[in-house]
Formats: C-alpha cells, structure tokens, sequence
C-alpha cells in the first residue's frame, strides 16, 4: 500500500509539474502541458484506478495551493479528471465465454475509448473558450490583430481584417481537432508505457480494426445542422463536429492500415500519409482520412477490401 501511494503521489508531482511549466513561459512548457495527463494515465492503467485518483488529488490540491483556484480548476477538467476516466476504461472489462474474449474477458473497444476521447476534447475545449462569447471573439481579435500586424511582410496586400475573422470562427474547431489528437496520442503513449514494462492489465488491442459505434454518424449529422448559427451554440456545434470527424480522421487511418496489408509499398503508402500530416498542407490528407474513416462507416470497407482471414481450422 505505501508502494501504491508513493507511485501515485510521483505521478501526480510529475504531472503537475508538467502542467505548471508554462508559467516560464518557453516554448517547449507547452507540449510539456499538452503532455501532463500522461503521468496519471500511467499510474491508472499500470497500477489502478486508485492509484490514478490519489495522484489527481495530490496533483490538484498542488496546483491549487501554488496557483490559484482558477488554474486549479482548469487543472481538474483537463487533466485530473480526463486521465483518471480514460485510464479506467482502457482497465474497463467483463467476463465472457464468446470466442472473441481474450483470456474469458471482453474488454472495452478502442472505437469507444476512441468516442470517449472525442467527447472529452469536446467538453475541454469549450471550456476553455468560455460562454461569453462577445468577450472571446473580441479578445482574440486582438491577439489575432497584433499577431498578423507583426508577421505579415506585405499587410496592403492582405485583408487583415477577413483573415481574423475567419481564424476567429475557425479557431475553435482547430483547437477541438488538436485537442483530440493530443488525447489520442497521450493515451497511446501512456498504454505503451504500461505495456513495455510488463504492467498492462489487458492485451494489446489490434487498433488498426478500431470502428466507432454506430451511433455516432447520426449524432454527427445533427450536431452539422447546428453548425451554422452564429452565437454560442454555434460555436459548440463546431466544436463537437470536429472532434468527430477527427475520430473519424484516425479510424481513417485504421482503415488505410488494414487496406495497405497486401501491398509491398505499404511502407511508402503509410510513410507519405503521415508525412503529409505533418506538413502546412495537413488539411487535404485530414479531409482524406475523414472521407476514409466515414466511408468505411457507411460501407464497411475493411470487410469488403481488406485481407481475406483464412477459414479456421476443423476441431478434431
């Protein structure tokens, strides 16, 4: 019990550690807090809900008593809380004597932890940008404003003013796609941790079969139809969209994972779509990889394309 403890108050420091570093204001303190749930991610999967829960507590009473209760809180919901749930459903499973259980448990799907992770980026990022949305949208003018008036080499030639409008209505959906990338890969990373030092509770998943419930195309048609006011809820619609089609995005990738196995140039094939992800055109292979994902959804391409399972063997 005292070895639980000191692994999950050591989690704890480290990820609030992580989360505190952007008050140097450096550069790299950012993708240091992107990366702060990691730590608790990995007490929770490792060593238990428990262990993760003691972890966020000490985590957030330190950020409390150092900064304030207002980044306390921001702590809480992005961190604490979001770490301790997904850890617990990477752990979540029941018995069963289905052939498809591995070792008489059926362990919660990655597409659902997949959802979860786009929900959660969701609720994150809206709460981040606030409800008061004239005070929003008037601030980031400003910085938007200052920025550009700063970078641009030619600001005659630009209209300074379109352009932050449109970075202002598309921040949001921008910050949603990012933040559910960001959880994505902390969880994987985290999972991985687990399993390179022989402490996943669970098997490896097969993540290039993950699929989203069902549900989840219908919701996102009628989220889209909320989309275009302007106002708040607007604002929300958005950024729920786009946490979808970025779940959607990754299962995406699932599918060119599971339809490139047959090919020699699958290495090519995988390497330029990452590659291009990473460039200033990510857009075009993002809206690919939705159209992949969604299409796969509507027609079950992995089924239908991928590669044939050979027929199993007779019992004796």
């Amino acid at each position: 019990m005292i070895g639980l403890l000191l692994i999950a108050l050591a989690a704890g420091a480290a990820s609030a550690v992580m989360f505190a570093s952007t008050a140097s204001g450096a550069m790299i303190s950012l993708v240091l807090a992107l990366l702060a749930p990691v730590p608790l991610m990995v007490a929770g999967i490792a060593w238990g809900r428990i262990c993760a829960a003691i972890g966020g507590l000490a985590a957030t009473a330190f950020v409390l008593a150092i900064f304030g209760f207002d980044r306390g809180l921001v702590f809480a919901a992005s961190v604490t809380l979001p770490a301790w749930w997904l850890g617990h459903l990477v752990l979540l499973g029941r018995p069963t004597t289905a052939p498809s259980g591995q070792d008489g448990v059926e362990w919660y799907p990655a597409g659902n932890i997949l959802l979860w992770i786009a929900v959660i980026a969701a609720v994150i990022v809206a709460f981040s940008f606030g409800t008061d949305m004239s005070a929003t949208n008037q601030g980031m003018r400003r910085l938007l404003t200052r920025v550009l008036a700063n970078t641009v080499t030619a600001p005659d030639a630009v209209d300074i003013p379109r352009l932050v409008e449109m970075l202002v209505f598309m921040a949001p959906p921008i910050a949603a796609m990012i933040m559910t990338t960001i959880l994505t890969l902390n969880v994987l990373t985290a999972a991985k941790i687990a399993a390179i030092s022989g402490r996943l509770m669970r098997p490896w998943p097969r993540l290039r079969d993950t699929k989203l419930p069902l549900m989840t195309i219908p919701a996102l048609c009628a989220i889209i139809g909320f989309c275009f006011p302007d106002g708040l809820v607007g604002m929300l619609a958005r950024i729920a969209a786009a946490t979808l089609l970025t779940a959607y995005a990754l299962t995406g990738l699932a599918v060119l994972h599971t339809l490139t196995l047959p090919m020699r140039t699958r290495p090519l094939w995988l390497g330029l779509a990452y590659a291009l992800l990473l460039t200033f055109i990510w857009p075009v292979p993002m809206l690919a990889m939705i159209a992949l994902g969604l299409a796969d959804a509507a027609f079950d391409l992995r089924r239908r394309f991928g590669p044939r399972q050979p027929p199993p063997l007779p019992v004796p």
